[in-house]
């Protein structure tokens, strides 16, 4: 399965919407593992707030795309063969040198897989059991979440130098 070409059908979108929500779900858990590894003595509050917002938004952007799964008429993959996919593909390297690299190798990541997502579906002629300006609409802005992410983690990385 791939993003370079339209999404074909109700399956395979459901499918790479599987794949948005374990991608959040990494944000998510990351997110969290960096907060509680190295704790409030070592992160800042900034970043300590800045996680904490990471998490929150990751939680509620899987439970849009899990509304948008829902609406769909297709069988949902097993979570293990959509985990496997996001991994071998999408995980970030865990070599990063500090929390704010790591935050933003996720959120770029995750603004690339919305963005190539979108203009997967804008180039597709197929209709989807949903509509199509709702599943837009939603996709577009967690896209637009994530790339207010990337700018957010650059601007803390700026005020660190």
């Amino acid at each position: 399965m791939s993003l370079t070409h339209p999404v074909a059908s109700d399956h395979q979108l459901a499918r790479l919407l599987q794949i948005g929500m374990v991608l959040e779900e990494v944000v998510e858990a990351r997110a969290h593992k960096h907060h509680e590894t190295l704790g409030e003595e070592v992160l800042d509050s900034d970043v300590v707030d800045l996680l904490e917002g990471a998490a929150q938004e990751s939680a509620e952007h899987r439970r849009r795309l899990e509304s948008l799964v829902d609406g769909l008429d297709a069988d949902p993959v097993a979570y293990e063969e959509i985990e496997t996919l996001v991994a071998a593909r999408y995980e970030s390297d865990t070599d990063f040198d500090g929390v704010l690299y790591d935050q933003l190798c996720n959120e770029e990541t995750a603004y690339k897989f919305y963005d190539d997502l979108i203009a997967a579906i804008e180039g597709s002629d197929v209709e989807f059991s949903i509509d199509r300006d709702r599943l837009l609409a939603v996709l577009r802005g967690i896209r637009a979440d994530e790339r207010d992410g990337v700018e957010e983690v650059t601007a803390h990385m700026e005020r660190r130098e």
